[in-house]
């Protein structure tokens, strides 16, 4: 049975088996969220004056608009302020800070109507993030910048959460995607004709939960619920933030999520930092999920930022 737990005060090792079981927990706005908002607010603005980010589909190009994207999201996503916040964030929540790896925060766009659904602006299908090489310890950490709508956020697909899915993860590998699919994402525009993870047989959308929450509000939610974008039909753009955690006592145990489905390789445990000093997983404990990588592939992304 899948629950919600809001601004709950179980402590942190007891909300990651509760995650690892499939609940999900919902918490009002803290002051590092709020920030964090800030941020992609000021940056977006910045980015798409004299118009409205909101609305800004409505007066440019979608070739224009996924070039001031391709400069934004690596904009915020290596801003050394987000950096600060995340694990101010974290420590807010109740993580501890020593043992609590975090990676880089990513800011996502959906753009009403079908205006731009794929590459730099991509609408998720249903999925879950341990198809594309997250472990199943990894917790995702979901937050909107503006005020969402049930037409323009995220939907869980709780049928799925002890059910398998046929889907074609097992034909991704992280080092590639690294290599290849990153750096083409503002191309992709109109299709998306990158190899993505994607179910192979028809997916149940219902029971469905769309869980709607305030500017600064945060969900959380296990890297092995089977989500989805949800097609936003709201008449504006929405803006959010995500970023992943893995903590490091269940990476060094194997502790997690149950392995349904996913048959990907390579790993994403090198994107994960230390929220004390910034540090990376040990190798020893990275070797434990790996897998060898292709002779093209990519370890870790670094990405060249644009100005």
């Amino acid at each position: 049975m899948n629950s919600i737990y809001i601004d709950t005060k179980l402590d942190d090792d007891v909300r990651r088996k509760a995650l690892y079981n499939g609940q999900l927990v919902v918490y009002s706005p803290t002051p590092s969220s709020l920030a964090l908002c800030e941020l992609a607010h000021s940056l977006s603005v910045e980015a798409f004056a004299p118009t409205d980010p909101k609305t800004a589909q409505y007066e440019m190009p979608v070739e224009q608009y996924a070039a001031v994207l391709e400069r934004l999201k690596p904009a915020f996503i290596h801003h050394p302020k987000a950096k600060q916040l995340i694990p101010s964030l974290l420590k807010e929540l109740g993580c501890d800070t020593k043992k609590t790896h975090f990676d880089v925060p990513r800011l996502r766009t959906s753009t009403s109507d079908n205006y731009l659904t794929t590459g730099i602006a991509y609408a998720f299908h249903p999925h879950r993030d341990t198809w594309y090489s997250a472990p199943q310890c990894q917790i995702n950490w979901w937050i909107p910048v503006y005020d969402i709508t049930p037409e323009n956020g995220l939907a869980f697909h709780l049928r799925y959460w002890d059910k398998a899915l046929k889907n074609g993860s097992r034909g991704y590998n992280y080092y590639r995607w690294n290599a290849e699919g990153r750096k083409s994402a503002a191309k992709q525009i109109g299709k998306d004709t990158r190899q993505q993870p994607k179910p192979e047989e028809p997916v149940e959308l219902d029971p469905q939960i769309r869980l709607v929450v305030p500017p600064g509000g945060i969900i959380v939610f296990s890297g092995a619920h089977l989500h989805s974008s949800v097609p936003n039909t709201s008449g504006y753009t929405r803006f959010s933030i995500d970023f992943r955690t893995v903590h490091l006592d269940d990476v060094r145990e194997g502790v997690g999520a149950p392995n349904l489905d996913s048959e990907c390789t390579g790993t994403t445990m090198r994107d994960y930092l230390c929220c004390e000093d910034l540090a990376r997983i040990p190798d020893e404990l990275i070797a434990k999920y790996d897998t060898e990588p292709p002779s093209d592939g990519v370890l870790i992304y670094e990405p060249t930022l644009r100005k």
